[in-house]
């Protein structure tokens, strides 16, 4: 196990009904003027919206709002949000909404303290000074409520990129499962893909003896496997959303992370999918892991193997762990399959003739230097032929 550092100080409040305490935390940590960040109607519709501006009211704060966040949040939105928190002196952003809203809201909550341009996180630089953000959770996916992360897409070029820092960490979240029971099924399966891809990507390492944290992501892929379907047949099942919704929190907050080499690749890879086509993150991760593991798994068959065993119930065949280990990956294909994903580019909309315009980006846009790194370093040639195996 590699040293490490590990700083989580978000408060979390879950649990029905929670959302009705949004103004006494805001004012709990510090907010005297927020900024009130949302997506689309479902937020206003559902009455979600007027109960946290009731919640404020009642503690006397004042706010400002703007909606308007797309899934894979836009740069255009962050630059108006920084513009309107100076403009109105905010010193709090509250997202409401999924991870798009609380990304989104962490970029305005740091470019507005910054006197560069907020993309400057994005092309590397570290987060270390932003407003403070709390979030209300409307989709189990991201796990940006617990997260020192962020990812948008730059509308100039289409690149979409991360940052991250510990001054985006939200000061407090607020989980309440039965937000979540309205979601359609295609949006409920593209959060659980996301949350199996983010325990995926840290389940990937080259650093030895890390049994701790392979054991805790073993028990949350163990966890979605057996809500997912639960959920998927009874979207009002509440104990089923609530687990998933806290397995969410838990694969991305880097508790599972800490002391260990982390992959990130398929992430990568799948940004370049949702960056240009505009699909669901999830579902882009669902054709995208897959693929990317049958590309790699030969670089360490034994991990892979011992994720088909232990999680996915496999054989380990001693004599061909290589069939142990591609057992498990098909076992994951079958499984993001059952709860309605697309496996393949044509399910996606995805074009093969794009594939040398997602590369290029992919590998040299944004600064890049011709290769991604993670579990395995991947060059252009590399994610062509991953790509042209999600064909």
């Amino acid at each position: 196990m590699e040293n490490f550092d590990f700083y989580s100080p978000t408060f979390f409040a879950f649990g029905k009904d929670r959302e009705n305490e949004a103004g006494a935390l805001v004012k709990r940590f510090g907010g005297s003027k927020v900024l009130i960040h949302y997506g689309g109607g479902s937020v206003v519709r559902s009455g979600l919206l007027d109960r946290v501006k009731a919640s404020l009211d009642k503690e006397g704060i004042p706010y400002v709002e703007l909606g308007g966040v797309k899934p894979n949040p836009r740069s255009g939105l962050v630059y108006e949000g920084i513009e309107l928190c100076k403009k109105e002196n905010v010193d709090f952003v509250l997202a409401v909404g999924g991870g798009s809203v609380i990304d989104s809201s962490k970029a305005i909550a740091a470019g507005t303290v910054y006197d560069g341009d907020f993309w400057d996180f994005y092309m590397g630089k570290l987060i270390e000074e932003a407003l403070p953000i709390g979030t209300i959770l409307t989709i189990a996916a991201a796990g940006s409520e617990g997260s020192p992360d962020s990812v948008i897409t730059k509308e100039e070029g289409m690149f979409k990129r991360g940052a991250t820092g510990d001054a985006i960490r939200p000061k407090f979240s607020i989980l309440n499962p039965a937000l979540t029971q309205t979601l359609p099924a295609y949006q409920t399966a593209a959060g659980i893909t996301d949350i199996m891809a983010h325990l995926h990507e840290r389940y990937l390492t080259n650093t030895k003896e890390v049994e701790v944290t392979d054991r805790m992501i073993e028990g949350l892929l163990l966890t979605m496997i057996h809500e997912g379907p639960r959920v998927i047949a009874d979207p009002n099942n509440y104990e089923a959303r609530a687990n998933i919704m806290w397995a969410g929190m838990m694969a991305h907050n880097n508790s599972c992370g800490v002391g260990r080499s982390q992959d990130w690749n398929s992430h990568d890879i799948e940004h370049e999918l949702s960056a240009l086509y505009d699909c669901a993150h999830g579902a882009g991760l669902a054709v995208t892991m897959p693929a990317v593991f049958k590309y790699v798994y030969k670089h360490d068959v034994m991990r892979f193997a011992k994720l088909a065993v232990r999680v996915w119930g496999c054989q380990m065949d001693f004599d061909d762990p290589e069939s142990t280990a591609l057992a498990g990956i098909a076992a994951l294909e079958n499984f993001l399959k059952s709860i309605g994903m697309p496996i393949s580019f044509d399910e996606l909309g995805a074009k093969e003739e794009d594939i040398p315009k997602l590369v290029e980006t992919l590998c040299r846009g944004n600064g890049r230097q011709g290769s991604i790194s993670g579990f395995v370093t991947l060059n252009e040639d590399d994610c062509t032929k991953i790509y042209q195996m999600m064909v």
